[in-house]
């Protein structure tokens, strides 16, 4: 399996490639920004992208959606608690001051319990609200679990809850209840910042002591 993860945008969003070796193809998890270099990530790694999708809808973590369906006619996904917020693609961009990006197509939504699936990569869908309603994170199981947590929990820390729809009692329990019933030796890939563990989390973070 090839897993790449390499921070985008402005605001240095963590977006993931996760391919398959045999197959080639490819899904990107959050593609915020810098279209560009997403595709030419995707090429050097020789892999065809086949589906999009995101942990949860705001700018940074979107904004490259059309322009990678308009090179790659893929496919995007997100929960559907989180559609108000890609509808507000422009009050999102003028409330960090920056450029409103084109708004892709959003083809179909998440649902807690299932699971998104290219060619020889399959993730499982998590909804976590509490950072956002629709915020969702996405497990991969490849001899060791890698969940890819988005904004919901970071190194440390845990996703701001003061933005549209935010909940911090949502994040606390969704963390409590879904997150750290994970094996402690599982990887989390944030959507921002340093990976961690769900144990390392468990033990010494402060938010959930």
């Amino acid at each position: 399996m090839i897993v790449d993860t390499f921070p985008v945008g402005l605001l240095q969003c963590n977006c993931t490639i996760v391919g398959d070796e045999t197959t080639r193809d490819a899904m990107v998890i959050d593609p915020g920004d810098d279209p560009e270099l997403i595709l030419a990530k995707l090429n050097a790694h020789g892999l065809t992208l086949k589906e999009i999708v995101c942990t949860h809808t705001h700018i940074d973590h979107v904004g490259a959606i059309f322009d990678l369906q308009q090179k790659a006619g893929t496919s995007a996904a997100i929960h559907k608690a989180d559609l108000f917020l890609f509808d507000a693609l422009d009050t999102q961009a003028e409330w960090l001051g920056m450029p409103t990006p084109k708004r892709g197509s959003i083809d179909r939504f998440l649902a807690d319990g299932s699971s998104v699936s290219c060619n020889g990569v399959e993730l499982g869908v998590i909804h976590t609200p509490g950072h956002t309603p629709g915020s969702t994170c996405f497990l991969l199981v490849n001899g060791r679990n890698i969940l890819f947590a988005g904004d919901t929990l970071f190194k440390n820390s845990i996703g701001r809850t003061d933005l549209w729809g935010g909940s911090t009692p949502e994040i606390l329990s969704s963390i409590h209840k879904k997150l750290l019933t994970l094996d402690d030796d599982t990887l989390v890939i944030a959507g921002h910042g340093p990976s961690t563990t769900v144990g390392l989390e468990r033990r010494t973070n402060p938010f959930l002591r």
